[in-house]
């Protein structure tokens, strides 16, 4: 995909950029409280329930909401929150957060349209929106016989998000095939980056928290294998995964950090917390470092789940579990 380097569009009496209207007069607004973009589907909506945008099937409402389909799309739901001066959040899969029940406020970005794969048979890379789910992409180039996202077949994320948070698994991570990025900057602009640029770590990166949007990313891959050959090793990482951890109740994955050499689940094992339960929040007795959502839990429940098994951990071990899972919105209640 071409990114567009178009300043943002101007602003109109109303104060929205001028390419965007309203779908009705402004008293109706007050009403049904959507806001519709002229010649696209995109549509900005309010009060849309992120419970059921995430995996720990929990959280509060979005204020605003928007899924566009296109880089453009997703220029103008910028600027319209820029120019109110509403706080902006990105989400891709929802299979890394926390959200509270109270929900957020401002915009909330959805990124799961953002799906363009492009395969460059001379060169091995591969480039990728932001939207593609790692699963389906390892799937994807295993059939090719493309080699280097094996690792990634059990992680329930998307491209995006693993670009951000360096995700990995037995022994593979993003920063290892990463070759460049593209970004949107929250002023509209567009700008590419390296690896190299990102500061990559354990589980991070400088993209977080930095105010630029993952639109896609192009990876090295190694062309040539076996498709069959593959397919196995990705199945067997695949089956490996889900024989390991617990996958029959709603979760976000890994909730902690490893804190160096040491294990966060084995810490919380050691500490005698499978199976402790919050309201309906608890500790997975397969695979200690995951939170489960019994069926009844709320946000409020998981975040106290938390912070309980750090105390313990760092009562028994003198050791602070860092999450891995990011929390967002307002918990001070809990």
């Amino acid at each position: 995909m071409t990114l567009s380097r178009n300043p943002l569009p101007t602003v109109d009496e109303l104060g929205a950029p001028a390419s965007l209207r309203y779908s009705s007069s402004l008293s109706s607004i007050l009403l049904d409280k959507t806001v519709s973009f002229p010649g696209t589907d995109c549509l900005i909506k309010s009060n849309v329930p992120l419970s059921t945008l995430t995996s720990f099937q929990v959280g509060g409402p979005a204020e605003w909401y928007v899924a566009p389909q296109t880089v453009q799309e997703l220029q103008m739901s910028l600027a319209w929150a820029v120019e109110r001066e509403i706080p902006i959040t990105l989400l891709g899969a929802g299979s890394n957060l926390l959200i509270s029940d109270r929900g957020l406020p401002g915009l909330v970005v959805g990124t799961r349209y953002l799906k363009q794969m492009i395969f460059d048979e001379e060169t091995g890379q591969l480039t990728v929106g932001a939207g593609t789910m790692l699963p389906l992409l390892a799937q994807r180039v295993a059939k090719r016989g493309w080699r280097g996202l094996e690792w990634a077949v059990g992680i329930p994320g998307t491209v995006g998000g693993s670009v951000v948070m360096n995700a990995g698994a037995h022994g593979g991570c993003i920063s290892d095939i990463l070759v460049e990025v593209q970004v949107l900057n929250m002023d509209g602009t567009c700008e590419v980056l390296t690896a190299d640029q990102l500061a990559y770590r354990y589980r991070t990166s400088n993209l977080q928290g930095g105010g630029r949007l993952v639109t896609q990313a192009t990876f090295q891959m190694q062309p040539g294998f076996d498709p069959i050959e593959v397919r196995r090793d990705t199945d067997y990482h695949l089956n490996q995964r889900h024989s390991t951890q617990p996958y029959d109740r709603p979760s976000c994955g890994s909730v902690f950090r490893n804190p160096g050499e040491y294990k966060a689940g084995w810490l919380i094992e050691q500490a005698g917390l499978k199976g402790y339960q919050i309201g309906g929040a608890k500790v997975a007795e397969r695979h200690a470092n995951f939170i489960l959502n019994c069926g009844e839990a709320t946000a409020t429940d998981i975040f106290r789940l938390i912070h309980h098994v750090q105390r313990r951990v760092e009562q028994q071990w003198s050791l602070h579990l860092e999450p891995e899972v990011r929390i967002l919105g307002d918990f001070q209640a809990a």
